[in-house]
């Protein structure tokens, strides 16, 4: 019974982040916000509410920091490989549209990101200034900055989009969208505790339940999303959404961090997680690459490489 509803709530949340790309998409038809920002902020800000609300669900309330690590890091990699998929599905057509340089800078970002978890992990930051782990106040800094940088330099659009009418009134799309966004919250806490059971029966370990439970459950709203608008052909949106999504994601960690007390979030002492961190991290490089030199050969080589990190994370 516990899988029909694991897949029923999950299914709820895939509806309702169709709905939410939807929302946003008319929202860059209607403003002069340009897609790259609409995309990289506010689509993967709420695309991402579910690794928010079930990681600190499930280092709060039930205790279990190996889900939260599991949850963001396998979400990363689940994200940047279900890109890949759709990315081998119009590789032409991706190479030759109009991609916001910007997305570069965001994915810059996740690679100092993933490489800030790393040297944490030997000690090069594996240190407190006072009750919060250097390392969470390097990302929160860094989020930051990114997102002034996307703000700057990628804010605003001049070109106006060409596609279906938009019928909503900004206030009518704004409204829906949160609406949306709240069902996104309260399903995906749900999800937090489905899992932690589901870890339980299946006797997993915290980590790669939260890796492959949580950590797909709660990207199917940025693969649903981003499919959606794959299928409308705005990329722009669509790799904002994904990149921006693990910019956000480790910041999760971050205040997962800050209100934690019972010891380091970034800790790792199994082998899976360590296997998580550094597929991640390969995974991040090669979606720098594909961004950073787009043509048909990165366009094939990049999202190959991506996929096989996952499957070699599972397999290992």
């Amino acid at each position: 019974m516990i899988y029909i509803i694991y897949l029923a709530v999950a299914a709820l949340v895939t509806v309702l982040s169709v709905k939410a790309s939807q929302y946003v998409d008319m929202l860059d038809k209607t403003t002069a916000l340009s897609g790259a920002f609409l995309g990289g902020i506010l689509l993967s800000a709420v695309t991402s509410l579910p690794e928010l609300f079930t990681s600190i669900s499930s280092t709060l309330m039930l205790d279990q920091p190996g889900l939260c690590i599991g949850n963001i890091l396998g979400s990363n990699l689940f994200n940047y490989a279900m890109l890949s998929v759709f990315l081998l599905t119009a590789v032409v057509a991706f190479a030759k549209c109009k991609l916001a340089k910007i997305h570069t800078v965001v994915a810059l970002s996740v690679v100092a990101m993933s490489g800030l978890i790393l040297l944490n992990k030997y000690n090069v930051l594996g240190f407190d200034v006072g009750s919060v782990s250097v390392t969470s106040i390097l990302i929160i800094l860094l989020y930051v900055l990114t997102v002034w940088v996307m703000y700057r330099f990628g804010g605003t659009s001049e070109e106006s989009d060409d596609g279906d009418e938009v019928t909503l009134t900004k206030k009518q799309i704004i409204v829906r969208f949160s609406i949306v966004s709240v069902g996104i919250v309260v399903f995906s806490i749900l999800l937090t505790y489905i899992t932690d059971e589901l870890s339980v029966r299946l006797n997993l370990g915290k980590t790669v339940a939260g890796a492959i439970f949580l950590g797909v459950a709660t990207s199917l709203p940025e693969t649903a999303s981003t499919w959606n608008l794959f299928k409308i052909k705005n990329y722009d949106i669509a790799v904002g959404n994904i990149v921006g999504s693990c910019l956000f994601n480790f910041t999760i960690l971050s205040v997962a961090d800050f209100f934690y007390s019972g010891g380091g979030i970034y800790a790792i002492s199994d082998v899976s997680t360590m296997n998580l961190v550094i597929f991640a991290s390969i995974a991040s490089v090669l979606a720098l690459v594909l961004f950073k030199f787009r043509n048909k050969f990165t366009g094939i080589i990049c999202p190959v490489g991506i996929i096989a990190c996952y499957l070699a994370f599972l397999t290992l």
